[in-house]
């Protein structure tokens, strides 16, 4: 006790020497703990992101068998499959009959099918570049429950009648109109993107909240709704792309997927291939192992600031040892052993690293405030978030960057023999 309260006294004696020394690991820890904290964001984001749609299994086409489950790399996927054959069977046209069939496989309480293209859409002389536009079916709304701001959804006359009209959600609204109330009954020219030249007009007729905005998944351009049919025709592209079946036992989702997978093969005469449901489990694992490394990578390059800090504290002690010298010997000469001039200055050493430390993370915590406040989350994935670990892993680690880099100091410290210390000027 007696040696901590000497320690303190040095401290509280030299306080501007003790923050100047103490930045090193405040800047260091508030970085490692940042970091730290973004890839956490990231990763939670993501997992929201794929885990949000659980219920909605997608089936696709895939040219070889696996056992109707389709494993994804992140880092080798190249959106083809390979297969020995040399000769690839075309993918089967989509039967919308087909889908419906569907319905009769235990646990698969509704569907809906898509298919996409994008475009550059413009009003007077404002423009929203390389829109997402996805083109559902009928049944779309019946399962998929998205936020209507202003107008209506898709009715059954649209997809009879071809009809030229549209949704399109806030951030397009917002762009090209100034609110969703002022898009409603407007026409938007829908002009050349990468897959088709041409202009055609479409009417606004409702305006929804993207349950994707603000994720790392969205698109920043916005994305805009249309009927199946009417960008089949418009785009040249198949009326269904991609099958969902939706299945609210999420406990059940492989088990009814498969099934449901087994089934559209059947349906569609596939010989060479078969409908796979992708293996969302498989792909977050591999995004949490990507993200896990690069976060790790970025902190340890961070964390070198902390090396250089607890450089910048030996000094300090070093300094403070030389300056100390009498103090030392009077000590000593008092009875003092050197353990307890050691204890000291290890004790020391250690208590400016943990203030340090401290600082940093409550500099961690206002720098990943700050970020949460001002940056959208779709920059990274998700708001910072600092984890318990992370903070008292912090902590830990400053007040052992004291006690190594301490040691050099605290040991010459103990080993001044008293005589000659009280000698020194």
């Amino acid at each position: 006790m007696q040696n901590f309260k000497f320690a303190i006294s040095s401290i509280l004696g030299h306080k501007m020497r003790a923050f100047l020394t103490m930045i090193g690991i405040i800047i260091g820890v508030a970085s490692v703990v940042v970091i730290m904290a973004l890839g956490n964001g990231m990763q939670q984001g993501v997992t929201k992101s794929i885990t949000k749609d659980q219920q909605y299994v997608t089936l696709l086409y895939s040219h070889t068998k696996s056992n109707y489950t389709m494993g994804v790399n992140l880092m080798e996927f190249n959106g083809e499959a390979e297969t020995d054959s040399e000769i690839l069977e075309e993918p089967p046209v989509i039967q919308e009959a087909w889908v419906k069939e569907l319905l009769k496989v235990d646990g698969v309480k509704g569907y809906y099918v898509t298919n996409g293209s994008s475009a550059d859409f413009s009003y007077h002389n404002k423009k929203s570049e390389k829109v997402n536009i996805t083109g559902v079916n009928a049944t779309f709304f019946k399962i998929r429950k998205y936020e209507i701001l202003a107008g209506r959804t898709l009715l059954p006359s649209d997809y009879q009648s071809f009809s030229n009209v549209m949704m399109i959600d806030e951030t397009i609204a917002s762009t090209l109109f100034g609110s969703s109330s002022e898009a409603l009954n407007k026409v938007i020219s829908v002009g050349e993107s990468n897959y088709r030249v041409g202009d055609s007009n479409y009417r606004v007729i409702g305006v929804f909240k993207d349950p994707n905005a603000g994720q790392s998944m969205s698109m920043r351009s916005g994305s805009a709704l249309m009927a199946n049919t009417q960008v089949a025709s418009e785009f040249q592209t198949d009326e269904i792309s991609t099958v969902y079946v939706y299945v609210p036992e999420v406990n059940r989702i492989n088990e009814v997927g498969v099934e449901a997978a087994k089934e559209l093969t059947n349906l569609s005469g596939a010989r060479q291939g078969e409908y796979q449901i992708l293996n969302m489990d498989s792909m977050l694992e591999q995004y949490k192992q990507i993200t896990g490394t690069m976060t790790g990578v970025i902190g340890a390059i961070a964390g070198i600031s902390l090396f250089v800090g607890g450089i910048g504290v030996m000094n300090i002690m070093l300094v403070s040892v030389t300056e100390r010298t009498r103090e030392i010997g009077l000590r000593k000469a008092l009875g003092a052993t050197r353990g307890n001039i050691l204890t000291q200055f290890l004790i020391e050493s250690m208590v400016l690293t943990l203030i340090g430390g401290l600082l940093g993370l409550g500099l961690a915590y206002g720098i990943n405030a700050l970020l949460a406040a001002v940056v959208p989350e779709n920059v990274f994935g998700g708001p910072p978030v600092v984890s318990a670990t992370a903070a008292v892993g912090s902590l830990i680690f400053s007040a052992m960057v004291g006690i190594i880099f301490g040691i050099l100091p605290a040991n010459k410290a103990s080993k001044l023999d008293p005589i000659e210390a009280l000698r020194y000027e």
